[in-house]
């Protein structure tokens, strides 16, 4: 599916179903690490600052009510840099493990793919894919070449299903093709036609584990298409692999698995199947929300919580937009944690006894790192880090942008 055109076919449906759920950028510097707070399950999406607007999940699985109770997660009380794996990376965006071993990561402006080995080396991706990537991106803002995910089956015809998020002339899309080594095979969309802007342009990708794709996009700095189920804008998507809708969404035929969103740039799951997304604010708030089929967000209505009395979900934590600005996430036992760019630091949502994050926020890394664009759990108590100071709104270093190894 291209464009996923059946959005238009089921605009009436969709409104209709998502009635009782609706009534109606990247930013810099950092500051204390006040500002956290934490209600239940969760409420919208949202980007930067006005002054630095920023790019914008879904969820697969409702929580199940008659889940046994577990214990809360055990706290963590420091996190450190174990390795920095690699360094001199430009405006990094998206960022995956593979099943070789190693890890892909984007290169935003450059509109290229850079497999980085255990060792630290860094390899070009090429062929056919990656030179249609090259000729198709078109950077500026804080569109280019963003997310990335890998699929979690081998390929049929052997090596691995990769998806990859770019912003064109005239829209975002969602393009696949077969990774095999570093050599990338022509590419196919899997979704286009998503509203593009220098701003707010989503980007994120991840398999869920239902096994289908996950995409979260931006309003493309018009509020108006967050709410509009005509638009692809300011929504999280879940289709197949070959692009059409997956079967149970909350309206049969449309791609859209929730609204209402801002600027959405993470996106987990939980060991349940529960889909965590995190989001930018505009002035006010940043959110992580725990994402539910057919669920409103609530912007540009509402920024942060008090909007369940219009049939919006309240988000489960909201922070300062000068503490946070989160943009990739990464779900572990211990909880969520999330990346921050402005707030140059590490966030950790930890899960209560009901395996629900909705434990008290806590910063890690505050200031020492500087912008932090992506986190991937790595194994027992790992992590794998992005940092973002090449990105034209922070200070970089020598060796920046980096790829880092952490434990906690």
């Amino acid at each position: 599916m291209t464009r996923t055109s059946a959005v238009v076919t089921v605009a009436v449906a969709l409104a209709l179903t998502l009635a009782a759920c609706s009534t109606a950028g990247d930013g810099a510097g950092a500051s204390p690490s006040t500002g956290a707070t934490t209600s239940e399950p969760a409420s919208e999406p949202t980007s930067e600052p006005a002054s630095e607007p920023t790019a914008s999940g879904t969820s697969d699985a409702s929580p199940d009510p008659t889940t046994e109770p577990s214990e809360p997660s055990e706290p963590v009380e420091t996190v450190t840099v174990d390795q920095v794996v690699t360094t001199g990376l430009a405006q990094p965006w998206g960022l995956a493990p593979l099943p070789e071993g190693g890890l892909v990561v984007t290169l935003r402006d450059e509109a290229r793919l850079v497999v980085v080995g255990p060792d630290g080396s860094q390899t070009d991706v090429t062929g056919p894919g990656a030179d249609t990537l090259a000729d198709e991106t078109v950077p500026g803002g804080e569109g280019g070449l963003l997310g990335v995910a890998v699929a979690p089956e081998p390929a049929g015809d052997g090596g691995t299903a990769l998806v990859v998020y770019r912003t064109g002339q005239s829209d975002n899309a969602v393009l696949t093709g077969r990774l095999d080594g570093t050599e990338l095979g022509e590419l196919t969309t899997v979704v286009d036609g998503i509203p593009r802007a220098r701003t707010h342009n989503g980007g994120q990708v991840g398999f869920g584990p239902d096994g289908h794709l996950y995409v979260s996009t931006g309003d493309a700095g018009d509020p108006s298409l967050a709410q509009d189920p005509d638009s692809l804008g300011g929504k999280i998507l879940r289709v197949t692999l070959e692009g059409e809708p997956a079967p149970d969404n909350p309206v049969a035929d449309s791609p859209v698995l929730s609204l209402g969103h801002r600027n959405v740039q993470g996106l987990g799951w939980d060991a349940g199947g529960v889909l965590y997304a995190s989001e930018f604010g505009q002035n006010d708030l940043d959110e992580l929300n725990r994402i539910e089929p057919g669920g409103n967000y609530g912007w540009p209505d509402v920024e942060g919580d008090g909007g369940t009395d219009d049939g919006f979900v309240d988000p489960v934590a909201t922070w300062a937009t000068d503490v946070a600005s989160p943009s990739g996430l990464a779900v572990t036992p211990s909880g969520v944690w999330l990346a921050g760019l402005r707030g140059q630091r590490l966030w950790l949502v930890p899960f209560d006894g009901d395996d629900r994050a909705t434990g008290e926020p806590r910063a890690y890394l505050e200031g020492e790192l500087g912008r932090v664009r992506a986190v991937v759990a790595g194994g027992e108590r790992g992590l794998w880090v992005l940092t973002n100071n090449t990105d034209g709104r922070g200070a970089p270093g020598p060796d920046d942008d980096r790829l880092l190894r952490l434990t906690y």
